[in-house]
């Protein structure tokens, strides 16, 4: 007799339980991630990987990877594209399925008479150590025909989470006691033997590597013992390499169930005095709402803004109720706003970027690239 098949769906209790905390509460290296998730929810282990190899096996969980901090590993920047609308899906296809270091990928709209209505497609790239995010920008630029890029790398990291399940519920206003802190965007220098261990530590785990022990497989594909690969992996941690350990949902698309995680996907800008944009980013990143805030130099086509942050939601209204409560929040501190706006996302792709200098050689051969030309 065949067994009944588990719920996959977000509605269900126990998935709810799980994403609750699977999606971005895990930080840091995780030795035995999904004993962690079970001892936050309440339940059993085999549970929880029950419940997790089936939402990934239908798709309502897209990947699961212990994620890396790729603004500490890569030079890297959120880039604006400006391309001709006919051109539009085409460029979105291209960064989307053909460049490993493209990573978000959005086609995003504003106000017509707002500053930089015109830069429709913006995309995070993170170029490898060794090679210049400039001239892998003009090559993209080329490839996509693209008349202007503006590449805006972030100066510091106020913000960088997920969990879209759990924010549904966060009222406007809500922050926390305390300001957000201030992160390096510095990049680190590794080894080759931590690269070796960094590149298969970050890979996504297939359906059936869902199990109690994630990180023996690992350790032997890395040529290591279990101990040697959780001990290198620390190491990584105490470096600050280390994202958390992650179940991905689908941002925009609809699910296998036709749920939908989210639907729309807010960036918001500000442009706040010169001087100021650590302790302003701080303040905003208080805010449980956001996924993303950083200290990000739009220049004159954005309106000077100096501070990003992301958010997404059901509702287009309850986006804009939390940006309010946010500009409230800074007006209630005395911090001067000169410029604001806000950029919808659309269509959009999410994937990890490529981080390991030898993915990048081997990308530029297969493109016909020398890889010298694309050095610093």
């Amino acid at each position: 007799m065949k067994a009944p098949s588990l719920p996959v769906e977000l509605a269900d209790p126990v998935n709810a339980a799980i994403l609750a905390v699977s999606e971005d509460q895990l930080r840091g290296f995780q030795e035995d991630p999904f004993d962690e998730i079970a001892a936050r929810c309440g339940l059993e282990a085999e549970t929880v990987i029950e419940r997790i190899t089936a939402m990934l096996a239908a798709g309502t969980i897209r990947r699961v990877r212990q994620t890396v901090l790729a603004t500490r590993l890569a030079a890297g920047a959120l880039v604006a594209w400006r391309v001709e609308a006919s051109k539009l899906d085409a460029a979105f296809d291209y960064m989307a399925r053909e460049d490993p270091f493209s990573g978000h990928v959005v086609l995003r709209s504003t106000d017509p008479e707002a500053a930089g209505h015109d830069y429709r497609l913006w995309t995070t790239v993170k170029v490898p150590q060794g090679f210049s995010l400039r001239r892998h920008c003009e090559f993209l630029g080329t490839r996509i025909g693209a008349d202007a890029f503006q590449a805006l790398p972030a100066r510091r990291l106020f913000v960088l989470g997920v969990g879209h399940l759990r924010r549904r519920t966060i009222e406007p206003g809500s922050k926390s006691p305390e300001a957000a802190e201030s992160l390096s965007t510095d990049v680190a220098v590794l080894t080759p033997e931590q690269w070796a261990v960094l590149a298969t530590l970050k890979r996504e785990f297939a359906v059936d590597e869902i199990t109690r022990d994630v990180w023996s497989p690992r350790a032997a594909e890395a040529g290591l013992s279990r101990d040697a690969f959780i001990s290198m992996s620390r190491q990584l941690e105490s470096m600050g390499l280390m994202g958390r350990f992650s179940t991905f949902l689908e941002h925009v698309k609809p699910l296998a169930s036709g749920e939908l995680v989210t639907r729309y996907n807010a960036l918001f800008h500000w442009s706040v005095p010169v001087g100021r944009e650590i302790e302003a980013g701080c303040q905003i990143g208080r805010h449980h709402i956001l996924t993303h805030a950083y200290w990000r130099e739009g220049g004159p086509a954005f309106g000077n803004v100096n501070l990003m942050a992301v958010a997404h939601g059901l509702d287009k209204q309850r986006l804009l109720d939390h940006k309010r409560a946010i500009d409230a929040h800074l007006q209630s501190i005395g911090m001067p706003v000169s410029y604001t706006n806000v950029f919808w996302g659309g269509r959009s792709e999410i994937k990890p970027s490529e981080v390991i200098p030898a993915a990048y050689e081997a990308w530029c051969r297969k493109a016909g690239i020398d890889p010298e030309a694309m050095k610093e």
